[in-house]
């Protein structure tokens, strides 16, 4: 198996170090093809890396940084301010060539920014797009965009079937994924301009297998492999989902605990609880890529644990090993609408 350079913002996220230094010892202890560039600031790195015994690793290499990009920061001060920041200079690893793959669960709008402005995009994308995992009945479906563009037109949501429909067949090994648009209902009437002119591109496409609209409730039916819409209505979507796996969560802890009786029945449930739990578990599915750059960059939660910061880690491995990115531009030069990106 070929070996995957991960470039790992070490700072990043709500919890920093002490989720990142454990998760970078249990990926290199399970993965023996990977290295890691732990991007971080030093004196703190190097004493979290000498707990772990990680400091002397031989597949981890400590990159200084002189700051760090908080999750309060703005999007201009990160970009133009913090040019030492762990991000800043994880994401410089890809573009220079020595890392694969950068991960980071630090700010999203800074991580897209920097990463957009340091990698560019692929020829023929306009605006790179946040795609993540979503659990369905039948396993996962990737959505995009999940809040990078609160405003697309019709040719961006082509783009963006186009960079998820390349990502599941690199991830997920479908041929074929079927791709929907996002709607308030299935038939071709319904829905405003911007959506029914968006079909009708993805129709004509040749490497897209459009399957027409779905709405909200069938995301989780399985039926389809990749969901399409606008940032604004994807993170809308995607805030809705987390706010109800966490509802009904907090719904069974009550019923549970409501009584003696139903304690006792919750302990003879207790696997299939457990069962339920690992399916919704948003850990499990932490790691979302940004994709449409000339590079991978995958966006961890901020407040992901360490088993969630794995996940995030492997996402991009699986990336890497696959080339996303060529996969991607493959795409677009089949495509007879899409036009020149923003690669200035």
């Amino acid at each position: 198996m070929a070996q995957v350079t991960l470039a790992v913002d070490g700072m990043g996220g709500d919890a920093g170090l002490t989720v990142t230094v454990p998760s970078v010892a249990q990926l290199l202890a399970r993965h023996d093809n990977v290295r890691v560039l732990f991007v971080a600031l030093q004196d703190s790195a190097e004493k979290a890396l000498a707990a772990a015994g990680l400091l002397n690793h031989p597949r981890l290499e400590l990159v200084p940084a002189a700051e760090v990009v908080t999750m309060d920061d703005p999007v201009a001060v990160a970009l133009r301010n913090k040019k030492q920041s762990s991000m800043r200079i994880a994401i410089n690893q890809v573009r220079d060539g020595r890392a694969q793959a950068a991960v980071s669960a630090g700010n999203t709008g800074a991580l897209m920014a920097v990463s957009r402005f340091v990698l560019k995009t692929l020829p023929g994308i306009e605006r790179p797009a946040i795609c993540a995992p979503i659990p369905t009945r039948k396993g996962q479906c990737h959505m995009l965009d999940l809040g990078a563009n609160v405003d697309s037109e019709p040719q961006h949501l082509l783009q963006f079937a186009i960079m998820g429909s390349a990502l599941v067949r690199a991830v997920d090994g479908i041929e074929k994924p079927r791709v929907a648009l996002l709607n308030i209902g299935e038939e071709d009437i319904k829905g405003n301009e911007q959506i029914k002119e968006a079909a009708r591109l993805l129709e004509k496409h040749p490497l897209l297998n459009y399957v027409g609209f779905v709405e909200g409730n069938g995301i989780f039916n399985g039926d389809v492999d990749v969901v399409v819409s606008d940032g604004f209505v994807g993170n809308v979507a995607l805030k809705t989902m987390e706010g109800v796996a966490s509802m009904i969560s907090h719904m069974i802890r009550e019923e549970i605990s409501s009584s003696w009786l139903n304690k006792l029945s919750g302990v003879m449930a207790l696997p299939v609880l457990r069962g339920l739990k690992q399916r919704l578990d948003p850990q499990r599915y932490n790691g979302a890529s940004l994709v449409g750059l000339n590079g991978i960059v995958v966006k961890s939660h901020g407040g992901a644990d360490v088993n969630g910061f794995v996940s995030a880690l492997r996402v991009a491995i699986h990336e890497a090993e696959r080339n996303v990115p060529a996969l991607i531009r493959a795409g677009l030069a089949q495509s007879p609408v899409t036009e020149a990106g923003e690669n200035e």
